[in-house]
């Protein structure tokens, strides 16, 4: 059996992942990292599977010539980064910790015998790859064709939940500069663009975070 962190709540936590996901945990070293721990960096070999069982981890590219970050998304309770890399290449993108995380660390050869196990986890993981690389694509493309505010439009209404009050939806947690990141624009920008948004009555900012009113103007 593999050795475990101490903390006692990690069982309880395995144990509310996903079956499929929970089991291929149960197989795993677990590990805690603190706020601002590079578990993986871009370039670099690797053949490890993190599962997040607690915590958020940035998926992210840096060009440090330039001064310029872009990131790919964030992830939280029940997903995993790393499967990229389980070919043995190189990593596509570097991976931080942006809480303090608890993640189960899986092996390549783990991940292939628990395949071998049950074999519907392969399909899981193939989707998972597709839907990234489909995301991928559209953020190359929403880069190259949108202008700042489409891009902005575009993040927004894709990390805004279900209206829980009629045309209003709460936001994913998310830091102006977080958004700059991943739209590929200035911060000053996105200050910008968000400002104008709330004073024309399209954004609320409160105690309890951010709430968009759907849809957002075409342009602005």
């Amino acid at each position: 059996m593999p050795r475990k962190h101490s903390a006692p709540d990690v069982d309880a936590l395995i144990a509310a992942l996903p079956a499929s996901l929970a089991g291929l945990a149960a197989r795993a070293v677990v590990h805690p990292y603190r706020k601002g721990a590079v578990l993986i960096e871009e370039g670099q070999r690797g053949d490890t599977l993190y599962i997040v069982l607690s915590g958020r981890l940035r998926a992210f590219s840096t060009n440090l010539s330039q001064s310029k970050e872009i990131t790919y998304g964030t992830y939280g309770s029940g997903e995993y980064v790393g499967e990229m890399s389980l070919d043995g290449g190189p990593r596509a993108a570097s991976v931080m910790a942006t809480e303090p995380s608890l993640c189960a660390i899986v092996t390549r050869s783990t991940v292939q015998a628990y395949i071998a196990d049950h074999p519907a986890f392969a399909f899981e993981l193939l989707a998972k790859v597709i839907g990234r690389a489909r995301a991928a694509t559209l953020s190359a493309r929403q880069l190259a064709l949108n202008d700042v505010y489409g891009r902005i439009k575009s993040l927004l209404e894709s990390l805004a939940g279900a209206p829980a009050v009629p045309g209003w939806a709460a936001l994913e947690r998310i830091s102006q500069r977080e958004m700059a990141a991943r739209v590929g624009c200035s911060h000053e920008m996105v200050c910008r663009v968000m400002r104008d948004l709330e004073t024309g009555g399209h954004v609320e900012v409160g105690t309890g975070g951010l709430r968009v009113r759907l849809p957002l103007p075409a342009r602005w």
